[in-house]
């Protein structure tokens, strides 16, 4: 006879399966695909500190900051949620985590939407790559992390696009005016490349402790 306990753990590991297969299947394509179908949904930038749901919370689709485009990407193609994910990690090792902010603690509804927790996330997956100036080297689906001057803090996706006449992909991402597919890989300073699938990178207690800590214009309190 299966008590109800075991029965409730057969169950989580088949959603936990169901989950693990779902993402293997994902593509850094199907990936892009996602991100693309905020533009012209997301047409405002508003860095506002809003109160999330948690988990799978999130601002109104019509608005965001740059890290937003991420998280509803992976979101949408993974079925994986960076809010809880960040949240989690920064609870068991917000020591590993920038102090740009002075909080004493981990902060469920803005974690994830600054762009420097993001990058120390991204480093601890093991997701962390060679920043170039080679644009061979940015693949479809792959994060950039990029300083826009005086330290403030951008992010995107590499789109699966090319820049006309040349072999420079497009960028999806937010700067200021809603979600954009358009030529900005090397216009600022590259300081992150990363590529990430979560089926495929298990956590780890990865760390960098060179790791810049850049004022990030997004979602100040």
């Amino acid at each position: 006879m299966i008590t109800m306990s075991r029965y409730c753990r057969l169950i989580t590991s088949l959603l936990l399966a169901m989950t693990s297969i779902a993402a293997s299947a994902t593509t850094p394509e199907q990936l892009v695909r996602d991100a693309a179908k905020q533009i012209g949904v997301t047409l405002t930038y508003d860095p506002s500190y809003r109160r999330l749901d948690y988990p799978n919370g999130d601002a109104p689709r019509n608005t965001g900051v740059c890290t937003d485009v991420v998280i509803r990407a992976y979101r949408d193609a993974y079925g994986f949620d960076l809010q809880r994910a960040v949240h989690e990690d920064m609870r068991k090792h917000f020591s590993r985590y920038p102090k740009n902010w002075g909080l004493r603690g981990p902060d469920r509804n803005i974690d994830h939407r600054r762009v420097p927790n993001l990058m120390r996330f991204l480093q601890r997956q093991g997701a962390s790559l060679t920043v170039s100036k080679d644009a061979a080297d940015y693949q479809t689906g792959d994060i950039v992390t990029w300083n826009l001057g005086g330290g403030i803090t951008h992010i995107g996706l590499v789109d699966s696009g090319f820049v006309p006449g040349t072999k420079r992909p497009l960028v999806i991402h937010n700067i200021g005016a809603g979600t954009v597919r358009e030529d900005i890989l090397f216009r600022y300073t590259v300081t992150g490349h990363y590529r990430w699938s979560p089926a495929v990178s298990p956590a780890t207690d990865q760390d960098s402790r060179g790791l810049p800590a850049p004022r990030d214009a997004a979602a100040q309190r």
